[in-house]
């Protein structure tokens, strides 16, 4: 009998440790995650979206600016994917670690 409570005492303690240990990569994961973010957001989400509130008002634009604004969204595009991928793979993972 005294062994069943032992090994029941054992098996509780190792869950409890796997919990806490899924728990702090999760914290440990989201604090990467959050710490990443706001330059992500600064430096290609934040970006001048001066076309857009053109397209809003009104405004018209010429073909020579229609075609600015995409050849520097596309540059943003290209400059900004590797840090959008690591931020969506830190995403999985957090996910991952919740499961």
């Amino acid at each position: 009998m005294r062994i069943i409570a032992l090994s029941l005492v054992l098996l509780s303690a190792l869950a409890l440790a796997g919990c806490k240990s899924k728990a702090e990569k999760v914290k440990q994961l989201q604090d990467q995650y959050n710490a990443e973010y706001p330059a992500y957001a600064r430096a290609c989400l934040d970006e001048d979206t001066s076309g857009a509130a053109r397209l809003l008002t009104g405004e018209r634009l010429t073909a020579e600016q229609t075609a600015a604004l995409e050849a520097k969204r596309k540059e943003r595009e290209v400059r900004c994917k590797p840090e959008a991928d690591r931020l969506a793979e830190f995403q999985r993972e957090i996910l991952a670690a919740q499961q």
